[in-house]
């Protein structure tokens, strides 16, 4: 029998443990072409400078994208020479050296390789403008994206992917060289780490390790509050939280499940059934021999999930975000822009106007903020901040129903993130300065999420409300910037586009003053093809990470279905059914998968909620729907591993 014989026989019998392997090296080739292609499609280029999008990151996108792809390649190819290690051994037994043995398993891999690669390579170009048409749709723009083969593209591809096939040629050589016949014959049984019998050590370890995840999530809630964390020491708090997360999930899976495990398994008093049988204890020993590789894949599950919400969230805020910024589709101010008014009425473009009334007053950071003598030492409670006032007339304009009594103030319009960095209180006093009377007020109400001046106006400091008859001195008493501000709203959505070129043609004549003053619509296009843009490369990394994770556990659920064919053998034999034998596998596989996927959804959401707020004002239906995707699609590998189990007890008799 010729070598390529032998070659081709070999993949023939290792198509059950390659099949699930070669498809998913296919889709990540997929995957990687096609984000390439877009990169350097003239199309999506020049739609993305047009609207003001870097493309930089696309560049460093790609490197991540292929660091992943080389981490899945080489971790599977392990888990598989692990698995073909006794027929490597066999080989070896009827004469065959190491070197012939190595050139066999180059021409599969070569073989194999270059199949999945084009296959990919070719499924990458002709998805490509399907994703590009995903990304224009993302942020909005009506672009049309052709579809382009890019050489630079395809040559970096082939240069990678070459490499790649060449690392993978190197581990595969060292495997074969270190390993000894023996250890080949007894590589499948092998864990991660030896397994040691159950002890105090262990119990006290397990114990630990749910106290440092436990800890990390605490403290991951106090990263930027005031009381728990400062600037000067951010990083060394994000260090911690990431290090105690990162080693307690380690310790959970390495010592607290086998804990649990045991604590069930002695409840029962020594009476276990054939589900405890087959999954309580697989589950405390599987686990607990496994923990390198469940840690890294909860940390991966738990990044992607983390960097997919909260690119979400800054896209579904995308709107909230702009209203923040311009509460009204236009904004005037000091009665500048009445030409603007006056072109409107001209074109026919019906629109409501609101005018409100602006003086500054000064007030200290003491009397607006909790701080004690700890913060005090990070903050100037001295300090004064500057910020605007309004008359209660004006502000019954978009809220009819406030009423204020002498001495009483309203506060409202304060930036979300300032809001959750350094908390407004009401019913309590302040004092209010202006450079001829210091006034004491007392703040009846605090409005955190209301938004009506422009930017320009309050610079992120909250706005107060206070009775007209204050207004006035105050008003006499300081000489502000800007006095009024004119907010517009166009009656009708058809009149945007005429309005727009209105404004940004007056802007450019400097008719209209202040020339970083933007539209709603201008701010809301910024969110969306920033954030767009975002969601979009962090939807490509959250596929190529799920595909990664999932995987991994198939493959590793695969091995162990493999190492326990003949304990199903057994309990058949002594009359199990296969109803029996299935009912415990359903329980190991929910905690194989789901074991992982719910402390990673945990990470998740404990680093998702310690910032969010940076990125947008909502939060919970975006971590929603992406978590309700990553639990679906761990559910495919999870029937898929289930259905494999299925096969292994059938056969088992």
């Amino acid at each position: 029998m010729t070598l390529t014989n032998l070659v081709f026989k070999s993949m023939k019998k290792n198509i059950k443990h390659y099949y699930l392997y070669f498809f998913a090296l296919i889709f990540s080739v997929t995957l990687c072409f096609s984000f390439i292609t877009i990169h350097y499609n003239p199309s999506v280029t020049a739609a993305l400078e047009a609207s003001g999008t870097a493309t930089a990151g696309f560049e460093s996108i790609t490197y991540v994208l292929y660091f992943i792809l080389i981490f899945f390649i080489l971790y599977a190819n392990q888990l598989f020479m692990k698995r073909r290690s006794k027929e490597i051994g066999l080989y070896q037994l009827i004469g065959m050296t190491k070197g012939l043995i190595f050139r066999l398993l180059l021409i599969e891999n070569v073989v194999l390789f270059t199949l999945a690669v084009g296959i990919g390579m070719v499924w990458g170009f002709l998805t490509s403008r399907f994703f590009a048409m995903i990304l224009m749709k993302l942020m909005l723009n009506d672009a049309i994206v052709s579809l382009s083969f890019s050489m630079t593209a395809f040559s970096k591809s082939i240069i990678i992917f070459a490499l790649l096939l060449v690392v993978v040629l190197i581990q595969i050589f060292i495997m074969i060289r270190k390993a000894s016949l023996l250890s080949l014959f007894n590589a499948a049984k092998k864990a991660d780490e030896r397994i040691k019998k159950f002890s105090i050590f262990h119990m006290i370890m397990g114990i630990i390790g749910i106290g440092l995840i436990a800890y990390g999530y605490y403290d991951s809630t106090r990263l930027f509050s005031v009381e728990g964390a400062t600037t000067n020491n951010l990083l060394v708090n994000m260090l911690l939280i990431l290090g105690s997360t990162i080693l307690g999930t380690y310790l959970f899976f390495r010592y607290s499940v086998a804990l649990i495990m045991n604590l069930i398994r002695k409840s029962k008093k020594g009476h276990l059934k054939i589900t405890d049988v087959l999954g309580v204890t697989t589950i405390m020993h599987r686990m607990k021999g496994n923990a390198s590789s469940l840690t890294l894949i909860t940390v991966l599950t738990g990044l992607a999930v983390g960097i997919m919400t909260l690119s979400y969230i800054s896209y579904y805020s995308s709107e909230s975000n702009a209203k923040q910024s311009s509460p009204f589709d236009y904004i005037l101010l000091n009665n500048n822009g009445n030409d603007f008014l006056e072109q409107l009425k001209a074109e026919g473009i019906e629109y409501e106007k609101t005018t409100f009334h602006i003086s500054n007053v000064n007030i200290k950071m003491s009397d607006l903020f909790n701080l004690d003598e700890k913060n005090a030492e990070y903050i100037n409670v001295n300090q004064e901040v500057v910020t605007a006032a309004v008359p209660l007339s004006d502000y019954k304009k978009i809220n009819p129903d406030v009423h204020l009594k002498d001495g009483e103030i309203m506060m409202t319009s304060y930036s979300n993130v300032l809001s959750k960095l350094l908390p407004l209180e009401s019913k309590k006093k302040i004092n209010v300065k202006t450079s001829e009377k210091n006034y004491s007020l007392f703040i009846k109400e605090v409005r955190e999420d209301e938004f009506f001046l422009s930017v320009l106006a309050s610079d992120s400091s909250p706005v107060l409300i206070v009775k007209d008859e204050l207004f006035h001195e105050l008003e006499k008493a300081q000489n502000p910037a800007i006095s009024t501000q004119i907010g517009i709203n166009l009656a009708k959505e058809k009149d945007r586009e005429r309005a727009e070129i209105i404004f940004k043609n007056l802007r450019e004549s400097n008719v209209i003053q202040y020339a970083n003053l933007k539209t709603y619509k201008e701010y809301y296009d910024e969110n969306i093809a920033i954030s767009g843009m975002s969601i979009f490369v962090t939807g490509f990394l959250g596929l190529a990470f799920l595909l990664t994770t999932g995987s991994i556990l198939y493959f590793k659920q695969m091995g162990e279905a493999e190492d326990e064919r003949d304990s199903y053998t057994i309990l058949r034999k002594i009359g199990f059914s296969n109803g029996e034998l299935m009912r415990g596998i359903y329980v190991k596989q929910l905690f194989n998968f789901g074991m992982p996927l719910m402390i990673g959804l945990l990470h998740s959401y404990f680093a998702v909620k310690s910032g969010w707020w940076l990125f947008g004002s909502e939060m919970t239906t975006p971590m929603m729907i992406i978590n309700i995707f990553y639990v679906a699609m761990y559910t495919v590998f999870g029937i898929l591993s289930v259905l494999y189990y299925k096969k292994i007890v059938k056969e088992a008799l």
